[in-house]
């Protein structure tokens, strides 16, 4: 009996032994399993972390080429309004010297005119016949007046 009882032990404990191994190896099986699931999860996380950074570089790129079209435009835009500036400087200086021509000839008529009534009306001199010298006309012996509308019809 002795023998059968050690032998059952021996038996138990190799049974054990197998029991544990198949065990571990299980186990070993299971964390290979979930070593294997988690790199597989860390590829495809990966995946779209590369994917979402593409887009995200794309949507810049895309922001990029608008902006530049953008600031070309507006290039474009300041470059017309500074040489429609240039030109409306250059007209406006036109007609400053124009007004100035303009200014020196209304004064030169007012002084003949002047000149005129001095002359006809201080009575030493005789009279000039207002049929003879058409500046001595009636419309003639006002002053010229000038107005910027008249002026800026040119």
């Amino acid at each position: 009996m002795a023998s059968s009882s050690g032998t059952s032990s021996g038996s138990s404990t190799t049974t054990t032994t197998t029991t544990l191994a198949t065990s571990e190896e299980d186990l070993q099986a299971l964390m290979d399993e979930r070593k294997r699931k988690r790199m597989v999860s860390n590829r495809e996380s990966a995946r779209r972390s590369r994917m979402r950074k593409q887009k995200h570089l794309d949507e810049l790129m895309a922001q990029v080429t608008q902006l530049q079209k953008q600031n070309h435009r507006i290039i474009t835009n300041i470059n017309f309004t500074a040489q429609h500036l240039l030109n409306v400087e250059a007209e406006n200086s036109v007609l400053r010297a124009q007004l100035g021509e303009l200014g020196h000839r209304l004064q030169s008529l007012n002084g003949i005119i002047g000149f005129l009534n001095d002359d006809n009306g201080d009575g030493d001199e005789p009279a000039v016949d207002s049929f003879l010298n058409p500046l001595n006309l009636p419309y003639l012996n006002q002053p010229i007046m000038a107005s910027a509308d008249n002026m800026l019809q040119y």
